[in-house]
């Protein structure tokens, strides 16, 4: 007899809203989620240009609610958020260049809609458990390795200061408003379901796309060490996340346990993907402004409180990411 998971207690009969639900970490959430039993809407806007993917949720679909909606449509936001017992904030732009070629937007999206989800929270909700997704690149340039969350936050590009407006906004309304939220900063998260055909996501993705496709890939600089959460993983703290006292007004990294130079993930994805071929070039130089050289992330905080700890090493990340897409590749081109 299975046993029974030790969150469904937190989680059966409650109600749940993903923004970004759509997404590569969302849509994974979700499926979580509903296996615990929870009642799941999820917030998408289906922008092309962002992670959102009906295919995501095809073997769920008929289990969640799902409300097409950007969350810069402050109309809407009252209506679905007033009775939720829970919101996994996860919605936002994640390229970098993107950012600095149309600021605006990543304004918009990451700074301002942050600030009126957490209004409409204050005004229509006040007792929500808010877990919101930020980002390593809100430290910018390591001064140290590995990064913990005391390091000095810098940012290098439009979409890292806006993250940290946006962290800070949960923050603040957590310590002034009451509206309990915590901070997750994530570092490279892999895995079914990510965004593949091209690197506004992450630069993996359109690694396992060219390699699955019979064409070679590139690798920038190639020494430079990066760390990566496997997707099921990261959604593990999100769910300990929202039901943990001790995660109230706190803010966690994730990631750090399996760090790697990126020529030597280059190797480990041939590997996993049975074969493939990859040339080593130059930084681009406008990426090389914004590129922050080595990181890796010292996730031990997390593990103390609320006693997470990634499950799936890199070489197995890597293998069931091939595994997913050489399956369902077309659905994601």
């Amino acid at each position: 007899m299975k046993r029974p998971d030790p969150l469904q207690k937190h989680f059966r009969g409650r109600r749940v809203t993903i923004t970004g639900g759509l997404g590569f970490i969302g849509s994974t959430l979700a499926r979580a989620l509903v296996q615990l039993g929870a009642k799941v809407t999820l917030i998408d806007s289906l922008i092309p240009e962002y992670g959102g993917n009906l295919h995501n949720i095809a073997d769920i679909k008929r289990r969640v609610q799902v409300n097409i909606s950007d969350v810069r449509n402050n109309h809407a936001l009252p209506h679905l958020l007033k009775d939720q017992d829970f919101l996994f904030n996860l919605a936002g732009q994640t390229s970098h260049m993107d950012s600095m070629s149309a600021p605006e937007v990543d304004l918009e999206i990451n700074c301002r809609s942050q600030l009126a989800i957490l209004e409409v929270c204050r005004k229509h909700n006040p007792g929500i458990r808010v877990v919101f997704a930020s980002t390593r690149q809100i430290y910018g340039r390591p001064h140290y390795l590995p990064v913990d969350e005391k390091h000095p936050l810098q940012p290098v590009d439009i979409n890292g200061i806006n993250k940290l407006a946006g962290e800070q906004y949960h923050l603040l309304y957590s310590e002034v408003h009451g509206i309990k939220s915590t901070v997750l900063r994530l570092t490279n998260t892999i895995g079914p379901r990510m965004r593949v055909k091209d690197a506004r996501q992450t630069f993996v993705g359109i690694w396992i796309k060219q390699i699955l496709s019979g064409q070679p890939f590139e690798v920038w600089g190639g020494e430079q060490l990066r760390d990566f959460t496997y997707v099921d993983d990261a959604v593990e703290a999100f769910l300990l996340a929202a039901c943990h006292p001790k995660a109230i007004g706190a803010v966690y990294n994730l990631g750090g346990r399996s760090k790697v130079s990126l020529s030597g993930l280059a190797k480990m994805l041939v590997a996993a993907a049975g074969g493939g071929t990859y040339t080593v070039k130059k930084y681009p130089a406008d990426r090389k402004k914004i590129d922050i050289g080595d990181f890796y992330a010292d996730d031990s905080l997390i593990g103390r409180q609320l006693g997470w700890k990634p499950r799936t090493n890199i070489r197995e990340a890597l293998e069931k990411t091939v595994a997913y897409y050489r399956a369902e590749l077309p659905h994601y081109l």
